[in-house]
């Protein structure tokens, strides 16, 4: 009974390892999402600049192509920090995926010490009536 109380304490630290690894995981991948969306966002932000229609000045078209400009850079500068939160999500979900294969071990180990332990008290419960039931025959 101790190891069956054993693995259940050992099954409940792997659940609880398994949710946390998941948490992270997905916060990563929703970091990447996020980036990603950050990036689309500009590249839309950048294909809606054109100069307005009729007389414009240079100052303006200046002003509009710096502004082009700072967004190029903006979505060009997102690649680096994409690809390390995609790097840090593949690590987080490769984590994820071992505090899942303990906790399946760990869900294993415990039925197997519940099975164990059942038999083992059914082996009890059997020598209890044959020695009943030789006292009963002996008298």
């Amino acid at each position: 009974m101790s190891a069956l109380r054993q693995r259940q304490r050992i099954v409940k630290v792997r659940k609880i390892q398994h949710a946390l690894a998941a948490n992270a995981a997905a916060a990563a991948a929703g970091r990447v999402r996020s980036l990603e969306l950050s990036r689309e966002r500009l590249l839309q932000m950048r294909a809606e600049l054109r100069p307005v229609e009729g007389q414009t000045t240079g100052q303006a078209l200046a002003q509009l192509g710096e502004l082009a400009m700072r967004l190029d850079n903006a979505r060009l500068g997102l690649a680096p920090t994409i690809e390390s939160a995609r790097s840090a999500a593949a690590t987080r979900e490769a984590e994820r995926l071992t505090a899942r294969r303990d906790q399946e071990s760990a869900e294993k180990l415990e039925d197997m010490a519940f099975r164990a332990a059942e038999e083992l008290a059914e082996q009890k419960l059997r020598g209890v009536f044959r020695r009943r039931a030789r006292i009963q025959t002996g008298d």
